[in-house]
């Protein structure tokens, strides 16, 4: 089975005229470090040009001040410190009681006090949520359902100490492995996507090879939980937030070649919808 664009039809049905906002999505990002402030941005920026209507972010206080510098888009609630700590998970999960969905994990940082945080974040957590970047090495067994976790070829390595290779259907049976064993829905991120829940695996072949830049992985995982905030279930989030960010980047890189960025991609995610 191939991702197609009947999918993402299905998810953007037409609006009604009195929608209000909220009906299509609050959505927080945490992430961000002393050093990183990008991948947030490109979460937020994402989830919001895939439709969402309210992002948040928490972010230590250095990145929360560059977040809100980009762009008076930005919400961002600056947390004490360097980097994301157990002090802050109290702050995370009162958020959560007014999101809808969660995006986790870039530009955190792999220190074991950061790995510890969010092992209790992910823990407590209830709302369906992408689990990205840092976030995925402190996953150490079975997640929720609702989540989904988005690895390249090396993160999966790492977390669940198989090398997919390059084969499509070692890739397949992998990802689907994976997804039975952390009971979630795993985005297994390469030239072909490959999605699986353990009971359904399918391909994705939009993107570009030009797509190896930092950041790409961020407007992936934004796009993704911008659809999981309008309750669209996580396999199916999954689907279609790779076929769209795939179709940004195809056009992004047909425009700008090996000059794109991630940054590229996401003025394109409105394109790629129509």
């Amino acid at each position: 089975m191939q991702v197609s664009h009947s999918l993402v039809r299905k998810i953007y049905s037409p609006r009604k005229p009195w929608s209000h906002k909220g009906d299509f999505g609050r959505l927080l990002v945490v992430g961000g470090s002393y050093l990183y402030s990008g991948s947030p941005t490109f979460n937020a920026v994402s989830a919001y040009r895939s439709g969402c209507d309210l992002v948040k972010i928490a972010a230590p206080e250095k990145a929360a001040m560059a977040i809100k510098a980009y762009s008076p888009d930005m919400i961002a609630n600056p947390l004490r410190g360097r980097c994301l700590a157990k002090s802050h998970v109290r702050t995370v999960l009162e958020m959560q009681k007014r999101s809808d969905a969660m995006v986790i994990g870039g530009g955190l940082t792999r220190s074991s006090d950061v790995l510890s945080a969010i092992k209790l974040i992910l823990g407590k957590t209830a709302i369906p949520s992408v689990i990205d970047a840092d976030a995925l090495h402190a996953v150490s067994g079975k997640m929720k359902s609702n989540a989904v976790m988005t690895p390249n070829s090396y993160e999966f390595k790492v977390i669940f100490g198989k090398d997919p290779g390059n084969s499509i259907a070692d890739r397949k049976k992998e990802a689907k492995a994976a997804a039975e064993k952390f009971n979630c829905t795993i985005l297994l991120k390469g030239h072909v996507d490959v999605i699986s829940d353990s009971s359904r695996t399918v391909e994705n072949r939009t993107g570009s090879a030009f797509m190896t830049k930092g950041g790409f992985g961020d407007v992936l995982a934004g796009i993704c939980g911008s659809l999981l905030s309008r309750g669209v279930e996580p396999f199916d989030a999954a689907c279609a937030a790779a076929y769209i960010s795939g179709r940004a980047g195809d056009m992004a890189a047909r425009k700008f070649g090996e000059g794109v960025l991630a940054s590229d991609a996401m003025e394109f995610i409105s394109r790629a919808l129509k």
